[in-house]
């Protein structure tokens, strides 16, 4: 991956933002352990000075001028690295490891640091640092007693080290990890990118590459692949669409035509002119009805209706359609029988709940006169609760039946099957039932009703808001 890329990336830059915010809380916590630990060995040289002091003045109360210079020798001699000088009023050294007062700086707190020269056990002069107090003495004497330092500040000087290469470790490291992330990452989204300009290209079985991972590229690109099956469905059923349309509404727009040129060509009577715009406005219905067909099974799938659901009473919708339907079904010689379990409240919308049970009804009936069915034509509605499943509203007729394998594409818009050519109707009666029945979360299922078929739409039970509650009772 080209590097001015790589740094353009929203990835490396939060990368960047988070090493940032890293490197500081790190720096901020190594920097308060620094002043602990260099603190810590700060007190403790001078508290063993302060002690070292107090003891010899204690020698000096205690046993005079000759108890304090027989101590400041005798310590003197330990080889650890305290310092001792013990002058008298003129000068002159009385005892003690330095040769001479040093040259001191004062501090603001009262210690004294200087640099003094330190024989090696090799016999070399080293210059060390040291610091030291100084405290007056009666008979004019001064005391210098003080602690070398170099080993300290070697040490401090090797922890700011440590401190400073584990803080360049971090960046680069840091910086590395940053670049292996994002070139990772980048690499995934450009697999996305590159489906998604294939797609726009006309390529619509790509789809984007899962790894198998789990992780959150994986679901977004299974949930992508997803959509993008869905997108592909619906664009293969609308061009189903458009190509059943144009099959299916070009017939009844010639004979309409053609029977309202051949009315013109001749003379006619009065009469037959209104026969003629009888039959052409019956032709007119029947087209505007499929199309107001196509628009519910469009508001439906789009979920444009859900706006307009509302708690309605099922078995009261189903027993309407039932009472409309009835003469229908007399006249065409069928019984109608109702199993309708009443008071079945539901969550959805009215209208189109309704138009699906109406259309039901009428395929049922249409279906059950048809001379390839058995004995007395029947036709049941059933309306019945599920408990904590729903509910289900169910058609059945002892007609000719859908055979199995088709049971599945009489839900598409404009399927009629062979036996149903010479029926009345256009072939979105089940289309419109399937997209009603989507659209508020619930199944429909087509059965074999020994002889006939039994349509189930099955109804997920929704939970009643409380203001429901209330207005109903």
């Amino acid at each position: 991956m080209p590097l001015d890329k790589l740094l353009s990336t929203t990835t490396f830059r939060l990368a960047l933002v988070y090493l940032a915010l890293f490197l500081a809380s790190a720096s901020a916590l190594l920097a308060y352990l620094y002043w602990n630990t260099a603190g810590f060995l700060a007190r403790q040289t001078e508290t063993t000075i302060l002690a070292e002091t107090s003891a010899l003045v204690s020698q000096y109360d205690e046993g005079g001028r000759a108890a304090l210079v027989h101590g400041v020798i005798t310590k003197a001699r330990d080889p650890r690295q305290n310092l001792y000088l013990l002058e008298d009023q003129n000068g002159e050294a009385l005892g003690g490891n330095l040769t001479s007062w040093p040259l001191m700086a004062s501090d603001t707190d009262g210690w004294l640091s200087f640099v003094y020269p330190r024989r090696t056990v090799e016999g070399e002069v080293e210059i060390h640092e040291a610091i030291a107090v100084m405290t007056r003495l009666p008979e004019g004497m001064s005391l210098l007693v003080g602690q070398d330092i170099e080993e300290r500040r070697q040490l401090e000087a090797q922890i700011t080290n440590a401190l400073g290469w584990a803080v360049g470790a971090m960046i680069v490291l840091g910086i590395l990890g940053g670049a292996i992330i994002s070139r990772n990452l980048v690499a995934r989204i450009d697999d996305i990118n590159r489906t998604a300009k294939d797609i726009m290209g006309g390529e619509l079985s790509r789809r984007i590459p899962v790894t198998g991972a789990g992780d959150e590229i994986d679901q977004l690109a299974e949930n992508l692949n997803d959509m993008l099956d869905q997108i592909e469905r619906l664009m293969l059923g609308m061009r189903q669409v458009t190509d059943n349309i144009a099959h299916d509404l070009r017939s009844p727009l010639n004979r309409l035509r053609n029977r309202l040129e051949v009315t013109l060509m001749k003379p006619a009577t009065q009469e037959e002119y209104a026969q003629a715009l009888e039959k052409s406005i019956h032709e007119a219905d029947e087209l505007l009805g499929t199309f107001n067909a196509l628009l519910l099974i469009a508001r439906a799938e789009a979920g444009a209706a859900r706006d307009g659901m509302d708690w309605v009473d099922l078995s009261a919708l189903a027993q309407d359609a039932a009472e409309l339907y009835e003469p229908v079904a007399e006249e065409a010689g069928l019984r109608l029988d109702l199993a309708i379990e009443p008071g079945i409240e539901y969550h959805g919308h009215r209208e189109l709940l309704a138009q699906a049970i109406a259309n039901l009804l009428d395929n049922a009936i249409k279906h059950a006169a048809h001379p390839g069915g058995i004995g007395e034509g029947v036709i049941r509605l059933a309306v019945q609760s599920r408990g904590s499943r729903g509910a289900e509203v169910s058609v059945s007729d002892n007609g000719p039946g859908i055979a199995p394998e088709d049971r599945e594409r009489v839900l598409g818009r404009f399927v009629r099957l062979e036996q149903s050519r010479n029926t009345p109707g256009s072939g979105l009666g089940l289309s419109l039932v399937s997209a009603v029945t989507r659209l508020h979360g619930g199944a429909l299922r087509l059965e074999d009703n020994e002889p006939g078929l039994r349509v189930i739409i099955g109804l997920a039970r929704r939970a009643r808001h409380q203001s429901h509650e209330a207005a109903a009772e």
